[in-house]
């Protein structure tokens, strides 16, 4: 999809004292609705959707998480749902937000699930664009529903990211292999359709991560994963999200887990979806734009006046 014509520049805003989160802001004054990105993506993933969601009547905000984009890194070398969401909360306290929707899209969909338990009379409702979902193995596992087993095919790159992120880095010696690696999760490794995302797509969406430290940065999630970094306080995605949520997941992407719509069941008792969304992958917002800002504007009609 060619880039929109309107590219919104970050602003920098102090969320705590000396630490500051680059922030894409749209539609002051409407219903507030915070978009929080993933990984391989930054702020710029919601390009196709801030202005789009503004001139619906919202007041949108696309951060950059700390340490990725253009914010600052993290202060205290957390990486962690908790250290996410204290600068998110900052944000919405800075802003003047009592609350907002929440829209979170991979990573930023487990951290919105985590804002949702930790912090839940500042969610008003959750937006949900893959198959993120909380940890309730022993849920799933009574309902019948077995544990989703990797794909080593395009799950490799965990190991590595996880438990040898320092080596991989060391590797990816130069702006431009640093960028070609990021921009292999657009391509090859089956996140989304073949030819989704062109070069000038990539060359956008990519650039931030020609930067080590910013690459680097973006592993700490993975070490967590792995166990191999610490938290600065426990996860909490251990119970099912109470809040109304609407969930889109791409149709064509071969990194989906099984039984998705039975997991969902429990895992979002007030949902509605999942919708299968065709011609999309992983990376809704950005290969399905139109979708997402109709299902959004209409999932939040009453808040808007529609």
């Amino acid at each position: 999809m060619a880039l929109p014509a309107d590219i919104i520049a970050p602003e920098l805003i102090e969320v705590a004292p000396g630490h500051r989160l680059a922030v894409r802001r749209r539609g002051a004054g409407g219903v507030p609705l915070l978009l929080v990105h993933g990984f391989p993506c930054t702020s710029r993933i919601w390009s196709h959707n801030i202005t789009a969601l503004a001139e619906a009547g919202f007041d949108v905000v696309a951060p950059d998480l700390r340490g990725y984009g253009d914010s600052d890194f993290a202060p205290d070398d957390y990486y962690d749902f908790n250290a996410f969401n204290t600068d998110l909360i900052g944000l919405l306290d800075v802003l003047g937000w009592d609350r907002a929707v929440v829209a979170g899209h991979d990573l930023g969909a487990m951290i919105t699930i985590d804002m949702a338990t930790r912090h839940p009379g500042r969610v008003d409702r959750v937006v949900i664009l893959d198959d993120s979902m909380p940890d309730l193995d022993a849920a799933f596992a009574e309902a019948g529903i077995p544990p989703s087993r990797p794909k080593p095919a395009v799950y490799d790159y965990q190991g590595r990211q996880g438990r040898h992120a320092d080596a991989l880095v060391a590797e990816l010696d130069t702006p431009e292999r640093r960028r070609r690696y990021v921009g292999e999760f657009y391509g090859h490794r089956m996140w989304c359709p073949p030819d989704a995302f062109d070069e000038g797509d990539l060359a956008y969406l990519t650039e931030p991560y020609g930067d080590a430290a910013r690459l680097r940065a973006s592993f700490a999630d993975y070490e967590v994963v792995m166990g191999t970094r610490a938290l600065s306080a426990p996860e909490m995605i251990d119970r099912p999200v109470p809040h109304r949520t609407l969930i889109l997941i791409g149709a064509d992407q071969v990194t989906l887990g099984e039984r998705i719509e039975e997991r969902c069941a429990i895992a979002f008792p007030n949902a509605v979806g999942p919708y299968w969304i065709k011609g999309a992958g992983h990376f809704m917002p950005w290969e399905r734009p139109e979708v997402v800002n109709r299902a959004i504007r209409s999932y939040c009609g009453d808040l808007l006046g529609h």
